[in-house]
């Protein structure tokens, strides 16, 4: 295989792999332990739980976009 079109594939392959890492640990915070449902009154787990989806996305997104910057040469 041409070493341009594994790099490509390793950078789809690892995009996967952090997005549904991503998904799985955020999921489970916020569905199997009820920190994303706001029953009675909007909590101290609620607001942590909030905080870190948003501020690990914008992690995730910076992670993402650092990863696609460098453009691949195809021209070969």
């Amino acid at each position: 295989m041409e070493p341009n079109i594994f790099a490509f594939l390793k950078r789809i392959i690892n995009t996967m792999a952090y997005v549904l890492l991503w998904l799985a640990i955020n999921s489970t915070a916020g569905i199997m332990y009820g920190w994303g449902f706001v029953e009675t009154s909007f909590g101290l787990g609620n607001a942590i739980f909030y905080i870190w989806l948003v501020t690990s996305f914008c992690f995730l997104r910076l992670l993402l976009k650092k990863m696609w910057r460098k453009p691949l040469n195809f021209e070969h």
